[in-house]
C-alpha cells in the first residue's frame, strides 16, 4: 500500500491532451530505475534476443530468396536488399514499443513477461507512421543548425508508449511527448546522458554489466514516462 502511494505521488497526468505540471530529481529517477531492474532482466533480455533472432532470420531468408535469381543485376539486388532491410527495421518498432511497455509495467510494479514484446503488433500502423514522421522531423531539425534535431530526438522519445498506453494517434502522441518533455527538457536530457555514461561504463568488464544496464535503461524510460504522463492502465 505504501509503495502504491509513493508511485501515485510520483506520477504525472494528462487532461484533455495537456500534460500537467511535474518535476523530478535526476538521481531519484536513476535510483528508482536501478531498483526496477530487479525482475526486469530476464524478460527484457529474453525479448531482445528473441526479436534479434527473428529479424536476423528474416534478413537471411530474404537474401537467400534473392540468391535464387542469379540473373538479376547485382546492383538491383543490393538496392532491393537495402530497401527490404529498411522496411524490416521500421517494422521492428512495434517490438520496441513492447519493450518500452515492459519498463512502464515495471515502473508501477505490474507483471512483466518477455511475451509483451509481441503484444502491441496491433499498433503497427500508427507506430510506423509515427516513426517515419519523427525521422523526417528530426532530420529536418539536424539540417536546421543541428540543435532542433537534438531537441526533437529527446522530445519525441515517448511517442510509442503514448500511442500504445494512451491509445493516441501518431501526431497526437508526438505532440504530447514533445510538450511533456519540453517542460523539463534539460532534466530529461541529462538523465538520459547519465544513463548512457553508466551504460558505457558497464561495457568495460567484457560487457557483463550490460546484463543490468540494458534493463535499467528500459526501466528508466518507464519511470520517466510515469512521472511525466502518468499511467492510466496497463
Amino acid at each position: 500500500m505504501q509503495t502504491d502511494q509513493i508511485v501515485s505521488s510520483q506520477s504525472g497526468s494528462i487532461q484533455d491532451g495537456v500534460v500537467a505540471s511535474y518535476d523530478f530529481k535526476i538521481m531519484d529517477v536513476i535510483k528508482e530505475a536501478w531498483q526496477c531492474t530487479s525482475g526486469l532482466k530476464g524478460p527484457v533480455l529474453g525479448a531482445g534476443a528473441l526479436v534479434l533472432v527473428v529479424l536476423i532470420a528474416l534478413s537471411f531468408a530474404i537474401i537467400f530468396f534473392l540468391d535464387l535469381f542469379p540473373f538479376i543485376d547485382e546492383n538491383l539486388i543490393a538496392l532491393v536488399t537495402l530497401v527490404i532491410n529498411c522496411i524490416i527495421s521500421i517494422l521492428s518498432y512495434p517490438f520496441l514499443a513492447g519493450i518500452m511497455m515492459m519498463g512502464i509495467h515495471r515502473a508501477i510494479d505490474a507483471p512483466v513477461s518477455y511475451q509483451m514484446v509481441f503484444s502491441y503488433i496491433g499498433f503497427t500502423l500508427p507506430i510506423v507512421i509515427a516513426s517515419i514522421c519523427m525521422s523526417i522531423m528530426i532530420a529536418l531539425g539536424f539540417i536546421l543548425l543541428i540543435i532542433p534535431g537534438i531537441y526533437l530526438s529527446i522530445a519525441y522519445m515517448f511517442t510509442f508508449p503514448l500511442i500504445v498506453e494512451k491509445n493516441m494517434d501518431f501526431w497526437q502522441a508526438m505532440e504530447t511527448s514533445r510538450k511533456g518533455v519540453h517542460q523539463h527538457w534539460f532534466k530529461v536530457f541529462f538523465t538520459g546522458a547519465l544513463m548512457v555514461i553508466i551504460y558505457l561504463i558497464s561495457t568495460i568488464p567484457l560487457g557483463l554489466g550490460l546484463i543490468w544496464t540494458i534493463p535499467m535503461f528500459v526501466a528508466l524510460q518507464g519511470v520517466l514516462y510515469r512521472r511525466i504522463f502518468g499511467i492510466a492502465s496497463v
